[in-house]
């Protein structure tokens, strides 16, 4: 029997890095690519054998991503690009059909937080947000499935946020639960869409990530967040490494991450 049950797991194994290998040389966009989970995120698909390109509006700091001169010259694309601008998305997405061909893989990553107030923000900051997290995000979403469609294939990963379920109580939080929730709905909305083909729509929603986002609220100083539970940027990397693992006809469709101990 244990001898069976070892068998079975080292199929397993052997099937799943088959997956993987499916991935080698397919080509993902990465929105938000610069800095936090976006970097994060970047380097791992580097190590799944995708090649990357990185959208962001600090797009001189992708490149430094790279960890050999090879992979930063063939496997890593950095395009300057404000995911809240529709040239400048229709533009970058232009440029990698005509230089690499097709989207196989986009990650909406870009985010933004504005540390504001329902009872006497500004409109401003609000609609910054929104542009952001839930504009950018459909403009980004548009143009790679656009390329997607051809094939009939694809993979479109949202990196959302467990606020978007369960508001934390958290002063200047403001309008950014209410955009992650706006996140939620799009992504049903968009399977629905894309029901009878076989691009797969995947949403990962991590609670409190250590990240520059999050160090821009006066809330979370240095001192409290090394004492509050939080998940690393690697760590919803990793959570795009199982998606990718996967079958072609299974659809992860939500994966919810928490750092141990987070109470909210």
């Amino acid at each position: 029997m244990r001898g069976a049950f070892a068998g079975i797991l080292l199929a397993n194994g052997r099937s799943s890095r088959r997956r993987m290998e499916r991935w080698t040389g397919k080509v993902a966009v990465v929105t938000g690519a610069s800095a936090g989970i976006g970097a994060s995120i970047v380097r791992q698909l580097l190590d799944n054998g995708l090649v990357v390109v990185g959208l962001a509006r600090r797009a001189e700091k992708i490149k430094d991503l790279a960890r050999t001169p090879e992979e930063a010259k063939e496997k890593l694309h950095a395009v300057e690009c404000d995911v809240t601008k529709e040239d400048q998305v229709v533009c970058a997405f232009s440029w990698v059909r005509e230089h690499l061909g097709t989207v196989d893989v986009l990650v909406n990553n870009a985010g933004l937080a504005k540390e504001t107030s329902l009872s006497d923000g500004d409109l401003e900051d609000w609609r910054a947000v929104f542009d952001v997290n839930v504009f950018g995000l459909c403009l980004c979403t548009r143009e790679a499935v656009r390329a997607m469609r051809e094939r009939n294939e694809g993979l479109v990963v949202n990196i959302n946020s467990f606020a978007g379920e369960r508001v934390p109580a958290i002063p200047g939080f403001g309008v950014y639960p209410a955009s992650k929730r706006a996140t939620t709905g799009l992504i049903q909305t968009l399977r629905h869409e894309l029901l009878g083909t076989e691009i797969r729509i995947t949403s990962i929603s991590p609670g409190l990530v250590a990240t520059e986002l999050m160090a821009k609220y006066s809330t979370f100083s240095e001192e409290a967040m090394a004492a509050t539970p939080v998940l690393l940027p690697q760590d919803v990397a990793a959570a795009i490494s199982y998606v990718l693992s996967t079958p072609p006809h299974v659809l992860v469709q939500e994966i919810t991450l928490r750092p141990v101990g987070e109470t909210w």
